[in-house]
């Protein structure tokens, strides 16, 4: 079992930048695939970006803009948000995967948080 927690959300301007966290629990948090969702108001919910134990891979909507990172000992994952856009205005979700994964699906994650909202202003 693995339980996520997310935090850093908030409003920003245009331009601005956030940081999200999510704080994973279990021990073998070192194996899964960590990824980060977002569901807009109306519309279902997207891959943002996701790390495995040897990569990464990014929407092609925050290629260049978001990075995705994550440190084993602390058992946190973190998504840095530049240039934030208007439209990535959303609830961000900390997703967890037992299996090695790249550009998942979010029917291929086993756990989630509760999400934390970004809001950006235009």
């Amino acid at each position: 079992q693995v339980q996520l927690v997310e935090s850093g959300g908030g409003l920003v301007q245009a331009g601005g930048s956030l940081r999200l966290s999510c704080a994973a629990s279990g021990r073998t948090f070192r194996g899964y695939t960590m990824g980060w969702f977002r569901q807009a108001p109306g519309k279902e919910r997207e891959f943002v970006a996701a790390v495995n134990w040897s990569s990464t891979s990014y929407a092609d909507s925050v290629k260049g803009r978001f990075t995705i990172s994550r440190d084993n000992a602390k058992n946190m994952v973190y998504l840095q948000m530049n240039s934030l856009k208007p439209e990535d205005t959303a609830v961000y979700y900390c997703a967890a995967a037992s299996a090695l994964l790249r550009f998942p699906s979010p029917g291929l994650m086993d756990y989630w948080g509760t999400g934390t909202l970004v809001t950006v202003s235009s």
